[in-house]
């Protein structure tokens, strides 16, 4: 949020290498960078985020707004039907959730997506394996 107005990462921060390189590694070691820090587990972290992944499931998003939930795919976002992935949606009042439409990505946006869903098919295949 800049000035109360929910703008995209990259309109915020203009250092688009930056966001492409090092911001993402950081998110992606998070984990590991609370338990360095802490010397403690990132469980918190984690009971804090399902917290409010049910707390926007129970009681629903506010108008015009949305959250990311894995559901499973209906070939949105070029996702395969039938994947369980996460997207953006929207929860009803009855706790029904529909997949967000229309958001832009960029190119960089649809390879992360398209390499998160090849992780997901290796982790299946090793799972199937078992």
């Amino acid at each position: 949020m800049v000035g109360g107005e929910g703008k995209p990462l990259t309109e915020v921060l203009s250092d688009d290498a930056w966001v492409k390189s090092e911001f993402i590694e950081t998110i992606q070691q998070r984990g590991a960078a609370v338990i360095k820090a802490r010397g403690l587990s990132s469980a918190m972290s984690a009971a804090k985020a399902i917290g409010d992944h049910i707390h926007d499931w129970w009681f629903g998003t506010e108008e015009g707004q949305w959250t990311s939930m894995g559901v499973v795919s209906d070939g949105s976002y070029n996702i395969p039907e039938g994947v369980i992935y996460s997207f953006p949606v929207t929860i009803g009042s009855d706790r029904s959730w529909k997949i967000v439409q229309g958001l832009a990505q960029d190119d960089f946006a649809t390879e992360k997506m398209k390499a998160t869903y090849n992780e997901l098919l290796e982790e299946a295949t090793a799972a199937a394996s078992l």
